[in-house]
C-alpha cells in the first residue's frame, strides 16, 4: 500500500511533453469557449436579458438564504452587473490564452476555472450543458498538473475520459430508447440534432446499412472501447486512436461546439512522450517536472478522493440504473455545485422527427414576416452553417422549446418579451436588423416539421429542408406589445 501511495505521488516523467501539449491545447478551448460566451452573455443573462441574473440572485436568496454561495458558487455575489458578466467573459478569454502560451499555468487555470464556474452559475439553463461540466471537472484537474503534476492526476483524467464515454454509451441502453435498441438512431440523428451543418445532409443519404453499421459502431466505441483506457499502452492507444475518430466524425457531422475538441485533448492521456513526439513542433519543449512536496499532496490527496468516490457510485448507479441513497445524493449535489463531477449521458435517446418553432413578427397585424436566428434551420434554401466551436446558445435552446417543458418554454416566452421591449442585448442574438424600424407589435409562433430534401429536391429546387406547418404554437401562439 505504501508503495502505491508513493508511485500515486510521482512526478510522471514520460508525459511531461503530454502535459504540456495538453494544457497548451486546454488553454485554446478555454479561450474558445469565453469568446463565444462573451458575444451572448449580456443577452442571455445581464439586465435586459432573457434570464437577468440579478433576478435569479434574488430568488435563491430568498429562498436558499445563505446556503446559495455554497449552492450557487459565484463571484457574481460580488457583482452582477453586465460590465462584470461580460468582464469575466473577456478576463476569461485573456487567461485561456495566457494559458496557451505556458505563462503562470496554475494561475490561468485558477482564474480560468472560477471564472467559468461564475458563469456557468449564472448562464441558467443556458448554460446547462454536459460540455460546460466537462470543460470545468477539466479545468479543475488541470489546475494539479501545472508543475508537472503527478501520476494519480494522470489517472484522474483517464477516468473522466473514461467516464464521458462509457457513460454516453451506456446511457443509450439504460434509457429503452427504441432507435438505439434496433440500431436506426443514425437514420434520423443527423436530421434531428439541434444544430447540423451542411454534413449532416449527406451524411443523412447514406444507405441505411452503413447508417445501422454506424449506429452499432457508436455504441462499441463507447461501450467496449473505454475499457482499454485502463489497459496498458499499446492498447491504450488504439482505444485512443478509435475515440479520436469518432470525434472527428461527429466535427463532420454535427455543431456540437467545443467538445468533441476537448474529448480528443483528453485523449492524450492515452499516449505518452514517446508516441506524440514526432507529431509536435520542435518549438514546444516540456519543462523539468517538480516532485509534489507533502503540502502539496495534502491538499489534493481530500478532492482525488471525494471525485473518486462520487463518480464511482454514479458511474455504478447509471449501469444498474438504481439510485443511489439521500446522503450519497447531498454529497453529489455539492460535487455538481462546483462542477468536478457528472453523470455523462449524450444523447441518450433519439428524437424520431424535427419540430421547430418559427416566430413571426408584425407592425400591424396584418403583414407577417418570420424571425431570422443565426444559426438555426429557418429558410429551407439555405445551407444549414458550420458553427462550432461556437456554441450559439438561444439558437440551440430553440430545439428544446417544442418539447414544451417549463424549463424550456418559460425562457423562450422572456425571450419573446424581450423582442417586443426592443431589448438590444437580446436583439444581439439575432442577425443585424431583425427589425428595420423598431421592435415589431405582433408576435406569433408556429409549430413546424423539418425534413430534409432528397437528393433530386435539393438539385432541381435548391433546397436544404422540406417543411410542414403544424398550426399555432402553445402557449402564446399571439402576443401583443402592450403600450407604454
Amino acid at each position: 500500500m505504501r508503495k502505491l501511495w508513493l508511485t500515486m505521488w510521482e512526478p510522471p516523467e514520460e508525459y511531461r511533453l503530454v502535459i504540456t501539449v495538453f494544457l497548451k491545447g486546454l488553454g485554446i478551448i478555454y479561450a474558445i469557449a469565453f469568446a463565444s460566451l462573451a458575444v451572448q452573455i449580456e443577452g442571455l443573462s445581464g439586465s435586459q436579458g432573457i434570464l437577468p441574473l440579478i433576478e435569479q440572485h434574488a430568488n435563491l436568496e430568498h429562498t436558499l438564504g445563505w446556503k446559495r454561495f455554497f449552492i450557487f458558487p459565484s463571484l457574481f455575489w460580488l457583482n452582477a452587473s453586465d460590465w462584470a458578466l461580460s468582464g469575466a467573459a473577456w478576463l476569461g478569454v485573456a487567461a485561456g490564452l495566457t494559458l496557451s502560451f505556458g505563462l503562470w499555468p496554475r494561475v490561468m487555470l485558477i482564474l480560468a476555472y472560477v471564472l467559468y464556474l461564475s458563469l456557468y452559475h449564472a448562464g441558467s439553463v443556458f448554460m446547462n450543458f454536459q460540455w460546460d461540466t466537462l470543460l470545468l471537472e477539466t479545468g479543475f484537474l488541470a489546475i494539479f498538473l501545472a508543475g508537472g503534476g503527478a501520476r494519480i492526476v494522470i489517472w484522474l483524467m483517464r477516468w473522466l475520459l473514461f467516464r464521458l464515454r462509457f457513460l454516453s454509451g451506456i446511457s443509450k441502453l439504460t434509457s429503452g430508447d427504441p432507435l438505439w435498441a434496433n440500431l436506426t438512431a443514425l437514420t434520423t440523428y443527423f436530421e434531428v440534432q439541434p444544430l447540423p451543418h451542411v454534413g449532416a445532409w449527406y451524411f443523412h443519404h447514406l444507405p441505411q446499412g452503413i447508417l445501422k453499421a454506424g449506429a452499432f459502431g457508436v455504441l462499441v466505441i463507447e461501450i467496449l472501447v473505454p475499457f482499454l483506457f485502463l489497459a496498458p499502452r499499446r492498447w491504450r492507444m488504439v482505444g485512443a486512436w478509435l475515440t479520436i475518430v469518432l470525434q472527428l466524425l461527429i466535427i463532420a457531422t454535427s455543431n456540437h461546439n467545443f467538445i468533441n475538441l476537448l474529448t480528443i485533448l483528453l485523449c492524450l492521456f492515452l499516449f505518452d512522450d514517446q508516441a506524440i513526439r514526432r507529431w509536435v513542433p520542435k518549438f514546444i519543449t516540456a519543462p523539468p517536472a517538480l516532485p509534489w512536496g507533502r503540502w502539496a499532496q495534502t491538499a489534493f490527496a481530500p478532492f482525488a478522493t471525494f471525485i473518486a468516490a462520487v463518480t464511482a457510485v454514479q458511474v455504478a448507479s447509471m449501469v444498474v440504473a438504481g439510485n443511489p441513497p439521500n446522503w450519497m445524493r447531498d454529497i453529489e449535489r455539492l460535487s455538481l455545485s462546483f462542477a468536478i463531477a457528472h453523470r455523462y449521458h449524450v444523447f441518450p435517446t433519439m428524437k424520431a422527427e424535427r419540430i421547430e418553432i418559427v416566430v413571426e413578427w408584425s407592425y400591424d397585424g396584418r403583414t407577417w414576416q418570420p424571425l431570422d436566428f443565426k444559426y438555426k434551420p429557418g429558410d429551407p434554401a439555405e445551407a444549414p452553417p458550420l458553427v462550432a466551436p461556437h456554441h450559439p446558445r438561444l439558437d440551440w435552446h430553440m430545439w428544446f422549446v417544442p418539447m414544451g417543458r417549463d424549463v424550456f418554454v418559460m425562457p423562450y416566452q422572456r425571450f419573446v418579451e424581450r423582442l417586443l421591449q426592443g431589448s438590444e442585448p437580446v436583439l444581439g442574438l439575432l442577425p443585424d436588423d431583425a427589425f428595420p424600424s423598431g421592435p415589431p407589435r405582433f408576435i406569433r409562433a408556429h409549430g413546424v416539421r423539418y425534413r430534409f430534401t432528397g437528393w433530386a429536391e435539393r438539385t432541381q429546387h435548391d433546397r436544404w429542408w422540406k417543411v410542414e406547418w403544424l398550426g399555432s404554437f402553445w402557449p402564446s401562439p399571439w402576443i401583443e406589445r402592450k403600450n407604454m
